[in-house]
């Protein structure tokens, strides 16, 4: 086998149609688009899940449900992850530029302590919430929860 004697394997390649090239190309008159109607004229493009006047799906399955627009979306950090930010770096007091600064969260994100896991020594914690459990489980080892305010984008 040299390079000279490759080939592409039987059938796989097709050639390309021309259509339109006249009556001997099997689709000379229409193009293959048919006769009449918006489909076999230039410029026609159909609207993004229309069935040809056919009640289209997304009108036909039932709606339900709603998004909120007040919806608060918290980034839930739990307490096995702090403990190991602290054991990784060695520091008692943590904040939300410190978490950002390790990777635990992104800059804007709303943060939220959970309380999975347990801690070894005492922590401060600055955060957007706590849940009650996380809260109990820092003040039991003797450290301090402190929420923070929510910032508002405006």
């Amino acid at each position: 086998m040299e390079l000279h004697s490759l080939k592409p394997a039987a059938g796989s390649v097709k050639t390309k149609r021309r259509n339109g090239r006249g009556q001997g190309s099997g689709g000379g008159g229409t193009a293959r688009r048919g006769n009449k109607g918006a489909q076999s004229r230039s410029g026609y493009s159909s609207k993004i899940g229309f069935e040809g006047g056919q009640m289209p799906l997304q009108r036909r399955v039932p709606k339900f449900g709603f998004k909120n627009i007040n919806r608060v979306e918290y980034k839930g950090i739990n307490i096995d992850a702090i403990q190991a930010l602290m054991d990784k770096v060695g520091i008692t007091e943590i904040n939300p530029q410190i978490m950002n600064e390790h990777g635990l969260t992104a800059k804007r994100d709303l943060i939220k302590i959970l309380g999975r896991g347990e801690l070894s020594a005492a922590v401060t914690i600055s955060a957007h919430g706590f849940s009650s459990s996380a809260k109990k489980a820092i003040e039991d080892k003797g450290g301090s929860a402190t929420v923070i305010q929510k910032h508002k984008l405006s």
